[in-house]
C-alpha cells in the first residue's frame, strides 16, 4: 500500500499541478499522484448467471475504448469527501452499471502502476446483484455495461482486443481469479 509517511520524509517538489493530479519528484523518481480524492476501488461483481461485470468507455490516454471492471475515485467529489472504501465501491457499481450487490466484500489493495503513480486501487467482490436502472456513470461519462459468461470470457476478450478495445489489466487479474475459483 501507498506509505504517505515515506513520501513526506523526502523532499517532495511539485513539477505540475492539474485539475485532478499532480507530478512529483521525490529523490531520483518523478511520478504522478491524483491530489484531489482519497483512493480507488474497482469491482469484480457477478451475477447469479456466472457472468462478470464489465464496463466500456472511451479513455482519452489509451486513444480507444477500454474494458474495465466498474471502478472509481474515493471521496473525489465535496459530497464524498471522508467516505468508506465500501460506500465507495457500492456507490461506483450502481452508478456505473445499474447493479446493486447483496455481498461486497474487500479483497485487497493494488499497486495500478508503481513506476508511474502512488496510485493504488482496493478490489472488492460483489455478489448477489440485483438490476436497479441502466447505468451508464454520471454527468461526463458514457459508459456501456457488459455482462460476459466467465467460461466465454477469455474468447470474447480477444474478440474485442482484435476490434481496437483496450483491456485493463484488472479485468486479466479478475478473469484469473473467478476461473481458478
Amino acid at each position: 500500500m501507498y506509505d504517505a509517511e515515506m513520501e513526506n520524509k523526502q523532499a517532495l517538489e511539485v513539477l505540475a499541478s492539474g485539475k485532478f493530479m499532480q507530478m512529483v519528484r521525490a529523490g531520483r523518481w518523478e511520478y504522478v499522484r491524483r491530489h484531489t480524492a482519497e483512493g480507488a476501488v474497482a469491482v469484480i461483481a457477478t451475477t447469479d448467471g456466472d457472468e462478470l461485470v464489465l464496463v466500456e468507455q472511451m479513455r482519452v490516454p489509451m486513444g480507444s475504448h477500454c474494458l474495465e471492471l466498474p471502478a472509481g475515485l474515493v471521496g473525489d467529489t465535496a459530497a464524498d469527501k471522508g467516505e468508506a472504501l465500501l460506500d465507495a465501491a457500492r456507490r461506483e457499481l450502481l452508478e456505473e452499471t445499474g447493479y446493486t450487490a447483496t455481498r461486497l466484500e474487500h479483497l485487497y489493495p493494488v499497486a495500478t502502476s508503481p513506476g508511474l503513480s502512488s496510485e493504488t486501487i482496493d478490489l472488492f467482490r460483489a455478489t448477489g446483484l440485483t438490476k436497479q436502472h441502466a447505468g451508464g456513470g454520471v454527468d461526463h461519462e458514457d459508459i456501456h455495461v457488459h455482462l460476459v459468461k466467465i467460461s466465454e470470457l477469455d474468447a470474447w476478450l480477444r474478440e474485442r482486443q482484435a476490434a481496437g478495445v483496450v483491456i485493463d489489466v484488472k479485468v486479466y487479474c479478475a478473469s484469473a481469479m473467478l476461473q481458478r475459483g
